[in-house]
Order: structure tokens, then C-alpha cells, then sequence
């Protein structure tokens, strides 16, 4: 993407795209750049208020109806995917993106510190969750043309920080899925990257961070031109690729 990207206001007109962690940073801000350009987005998150404050938004601002679903991912089954790909062919056939944007991030710690079940939660939100919907919603996304998948990884993820823990770890995972994925559906209109937003002023930064002076940090609107990129036909031809934010 180049840094003078301008997307077309009907860049995603048609397209049926999910998003997790649809409440609140980054997924919020991408839910609703979808919305502005087009889509009709599936909100995605554990908070049913936050998700309604984000379809009202879309609402008023005379973007296409959004779909709300709840899910608390921490406590999900492989059948609660199933339920939700289920849900989705009901009432759109098919699926043109996911953003997978729910994280979890509970603090930084020592390996030899890190609480144990705080692990599995932070395992089971970052990359099992991902895994599984992406598997379940494997079929809607092949009835697409043009498919994207999109995966959020961390600086973390990419080179071993001390007392990042299970989010970094989760993190390599993560683009180990992304080119794991890409190398399996190159041949097809599937295209699968991940995204690195860098810091950006959040509530999980707030929280990992909580003496940091954010003032200075890129909200999450910032990023919405890398975001409808990837997500978008421009992006055709670009898998397998870890994306970045340049300021």
C-alpha cells in the first residue's frame, strides 16, 4: 500500500465481511471504515453494548444494515463456530472478509510468572479462536470471488520480547497460520495476510502499559487506509505477507 492510498467510496459495495473484537480500537475503527466504503460488516465481539454503540454508529451515518453477534471467544467451542458460520450462510450465503482483531492481553510477566490458566485464555482467544473460525467459515469464503483474510499480529510475535508471554507466543502463532494458510489456498481467490498495526492508542495498550503517556500514539482511524487495503480487491495478488504500519 502505498503511503497516498486513497480508497474508492464504493471499494467494498456487495461485500459481507466479519469482524472480531468489533467493539472497541482497532476492530471498531475497521468496522466502521468497512461500513463507510460499502460493506455490510458482521460485528463480532464479547460486549453487547459496545457491539450496538457500533451498529448505531453505522446506522446514522446511512452505511449498509451491519449484523451484531455476540461472542464471548474465551469460553467458545468448536460447535459455537459452527453455530456462527451457520448463521452467517442463513443470511448472506457467503463471506468476502474476516478481520480477525480479538486479542487478549491480561499483562507482561515472566515465562516462569505467567499464571497458567491465564496462558490457555490468552491461547485460546488469540489463536485458537481465529483457527476456528476461519476453518468454519472455510466454505462461505470459498463461495467469494475475492476473499481476504486478515490476521493481527504484534512486533512480538515477529522477534521474542522478554515478559510478553502468551500474547507473544500467541502471536507467532499467529503468522505461522497466515503463511500456513496463504501456501495452502495460493491457487485460489482466498488471499491471507497479517497486519501489524505498531502502538496504537487502545484499551489493551492502556492496559499493558499503564504509566505510558499515549498521547503521542496513533488512534486506530489512523490505520483504516492499511486496513481497507488488505481487506479490499487492491490488496489482489498480495498473500502470505506480514503487513505493516509506516508512519
Amino acid at each position: 500500500m502505498h503511503a497516498d492510498y486513497r480508497p474508492a467510496d464504493n471499494l467494498l459495495e456487495d461485500r459481507i465481511i466479519l469482524v472480531t473484537g468489533a467493539g472497541d480500537g482497532i476492530g471498531r475503527a475497521a468496522a466502521l471504515a468497512y461500513a463507510a466504503h460499502g460493506a455490510t460488516v458482521v460485528l463480532l465481539g464479547k460486549s453487547v453494548a459496545k457491539l450496538e454503540a457500533v451498529y448505531d454508529q453505522i446506522e446514522a451515518a446511512r452505511g449498509p444494515i451491519p449484523a451484531i453477534y455476540p461472542m464471548h471467544l474465551e469460553g467458545a467451542s468448536p460447535y459455537d463456530y459452527e453455530e456462527l458460520a451457520h448463521a452467517i450462510h442463513s443470511n448472506f450465503e457467503r463471506l468476502d472478509g474476516i478481520l480477525h482483531n480479538a486479542a487478549n492481553l491480561p499483562y507482561l510477566s515472566r515465562i516462569k510468572d505467567y499464571d497458567g490458566e491465564d496462558w490457555l485464555k490468552v491461547m485460546q482467544v488469540n489463536v485458537n479462536a481465529p483457527f476456528f473460525i476461519t476453518q468454519a467459515c472455510m466454505p462461505l469464503l470459498e463461495q467469494s470471488p475475492d476473499a481476504s483474510v486478515l490476521f493481527t499480529t504484534d512486533a512480538a510475535g515477529h522477534r521474542g520480547k522478554a515478559y510478553w508471554g502468551a500474547y507473544g507466543v500467541s502471536k507467532f502463532a499467529i503468522e505461522g497460520l497466515t503463511q500456513t494458510l496463504a501456501a495452502e489456498l495460493e491457487n485460489s481467490a482466498i488471499r491471507v495476510n497479517c497486519i501489524d498495526p505498531g502502538p496504537t492508542r487502545t484499551a489493551m495498550r492502556k492496559r499493558a502499559f499503564p504509566g505510558e503517556e499515549n498521547a503521542s500514539l496513533k488512534t486506530p482511524e489512523t490505520l483504516a487506509p492499511l486496513y481497507l487495503w488488505a481487506i479490499g480487491p487492491d490488496s489482489r495478488g498480495t498473500t502470505g505477507q506480514r503487513l505493516t504500519w509506516d508512519d
